[in-house]
């Protein structure tokens, strides 16, 4: 009788410069945080543009909520690839508020910025401010 229970591979930690380079690359992510009644992890569409990941969303929506500005927020971004049993994720943790600066503001309006999938009214920028930038990749060997 064999064993199936080990399973051989290897977990890298991400450096910081690989964590970016990852946030580079995606277009959706999902932003945890403390809602009024239990934790809520969103869908989003985003922007990375170092330091800060940038969403635009609904003024009217359950992400305006965070405009204001609060800390203890997660944005998570990953990949897998089912054939080669690999993967990564990349977590930034900080603090998410609305860009309120007029000069800011144009220019993200100018410059490339998160597409959102959804529909509707889509004006209003959060900028998260990573404290902690982390992440790991998983590669599963024969």
């Amino acid at each position: 009788m064999s064993d199936d229970s080990t399973v051989h591979g290897e977990f890298e930690s991400l450096s910081e410069q690989q964590c970016k380079e990852y946030l580079e690359v995606a277009v959706v992510g999902r932003l945890a945080y403390a809602g009024a009644e239990h934790i809520e992890i969103l869908p989003v569409n985003y922007v990375y543009r170092d330091p800060h990941v940038l969403i635009r969303t609904s003024p009217y929506g359950p992400l305006s909520a965070l405009a204001p500005g609060v800390d203890g927020v997660a944005f998570e971004v990953d990949h897998h690839n089912d054939l080669t049993q690999s993967g990564w994720s990349v977590v930034a943790a900080g603090r998410i508020e609305a860009v309120q600066d007029t000069a800011e503001l144009d220019a993200l309006w100018s410059s490339p910025t998160p597409r959102p999938w959804a529909a509707g009214t889509r004006s209003l920028y959060l900028r998260l401010t990573p404290t902690s930038l982390t992440g790991r990749s998983v590669r599963r060997h024969s």
